[in-house]
């Protein structure tokens, strides 16, 4: 390994420790407080909960106008250029999340849907409007910088944390659990602004580059569908045991999904810590490309594995001691649901080389492939066997996005041969040669 490999790989794998750490604590103050949350509402409650948190994430997620990978790639290409891309970026973020929400308010007026739903889901998709200040967070992936952003959400994690513990403890009414994902974002786009003010690099708000409004969204609007897909085969499952089976049902599931869910904050830090890497290693040459690819791949395939088989094993007596025994229905579903974490984890990579090589519109029809798939599985597997069936509709879906779609496309075949190899132990050797 040569000195500036191996700096790099260094200053590579601080910026991943920041952001494990700061996820390792999220996920225990999910496991406490998130789980005391579910249990303090009961599975109607919690189901009611769960359905206004999915309506509201489809509508943000158009509001994030899939803008977010692009931003960092043209902050590592033009460096020079970074407040014209953080002030576009941020301009065109508020616009979509303040369109976004006119829709939002639009639709609820012709919904069946009782008016307190209405209401939390409201409440709920208004904290889009400060997603703008996630450009700071780009920019400090750019700049492998993530230890300011990682401080940012720590200290939102705990004013969060603190007030679901004091509502559970003054038995408040759903409505203020609600109101605490507003807050949530209200106090992480300030701490976000406040740390990049710190390294006085000057504002960004007030550049706006209509050149470079008009390639990024041209850039990204696949993306912006793709991640939409993405949002729909995530959560379809929930809308639809919400209208066919009920609140209940969704609360036993959303409980499963919830620890299935949980685990993506890995692939999400490693892609935010080493795509810079990824970009930068195309650059030296292709050989060192594809070397970096197998490893992501490898890593991420073998990560899943060793979390996915003993969580199947142990998914009832997870259930019983996180959840409590009125959640006893959610442990089957979860020992189904697991499974497709370890084609989250490849799809959260495949992402990364999508936009590496720019194929933005891949990543749409590869999505909307499995989104496709996964509510056809639905509307034939949740009528004949319940949860148990949206479970299994999930993971099908899964795998045929993130891996069967790549063996009808011929630019992806050698990425499916990286993905295949990911899955050969021998090939774990590949994760340490940097």
């Amino acid at each position: 390994m040569s000195a500036k490999n191996h700096q790099g790989f260094q200053r590579y794998f601080a910026n991943a420790s920041w952001m494990f750490a700061e996820q390792i604590l999220r996920l225990t103050a999910g496991l406490f407080v998130g789980v005391w949350v579910a249990r303090y509402l009961g599975p109607e409650q919690f189901g009611i909960f769960s359905y206004a948190i999915a309506i509201a994430s489809i509508f943000t997620c158009i509001a994030k106008l899939g803008l977010d990978s692009i931003v960092v790639r043209n902050l590592l290409q033009e460096p020079e250029r970074t407040k014209h891309y953080l002030g576009t970026a941020f301009w065109l973020k508020l616009g979509g999340a303040l369109f976004m929400l006119v829709i939002v308010a639009l639709a609820l007026q012709w919904t069946a849907t009782d008016y307190l739903t209405n209401l939390y889901l409201l409440i709920i998709a208004s904290g889009s409007i400060f997603q703008c200040f996630e450009v700071v967070d780009f920019y400090f992936q750019s700049r492998v910088l993530s230890k300011f952003v990682s401080i940012c959400k720590l200290t939102q994690l705990i004013f969060s944390s603190l007030f679901k513990l004091y509502f559970i403890v003054t038995g408040a009414e759903l409505i203020f659990f609600i109101a605490v994902y507003l807050f949530d974002q209200c106090t992480l786009a300030l701490s976000l602004y406040v740390s990049y003010r710190c390294q006085k690099t000057g504002s960004f708000y007030r550049f706006f580059d209509k050149n470079i409004a008009k390639r990024m969204l041209n850039d990204s609007w696949p993306l912006l569908f793709s991640g939409l897909a993405v949002m729909i085969y995530i959560r379809i499952d929930q809308l639809m045991i919400k209208q066919m089976l009920g609140e209940k049902e969704l609360g036993f599931y959303s409980a499963a999904a919830r620890l299935s869910e949980v685990w993506i904050f890995i692939p999400t830090i490693i892609i935010s810590s080493v795509f810079p890497s990824i970009v930068n290693a195309k650059k030296v040459s292709l050989v060192f490309y594809k070397q970096r690819l197998q490893q992501l791949f490898t890593l991420m395939t073998w990560l899943a594995i060793g979390i996915v088989l003993p969580v199947t094993f142990f998914a009832d007596s997870l259930i019983s001691l996180l959840y409590g025994p009125n959640y006893h229905e959610a442990g089957v579903v979860l020992s189904i649901h697991i499974w497709g974490v370890i084609f989250v984890f490849m799809g959260v990579a495949t992402g990364a080389y999508l936009t590496a090589e720019s194929f933005t519109r891949k990543s749409l029809f590869r999505t909307v492939f499995g989104a496709i798939i996964n509510v056809l599985l639905n509307l034939y597997f949740i009528p004949h066997y319940g949860i148990k069936g949206a479970a299994i509709a999930t993971v099908i879906s899964q795998f045929a996005a993130n891996f069967g779609y790549d063996c009808f496309d011929k630019d992806l075949r050698n990425l499916l041969r990286i993905k295949i190899k990911g899955l050969i132990p021998i090939y774990l050797i590949w994760i340490f040669k940097f």
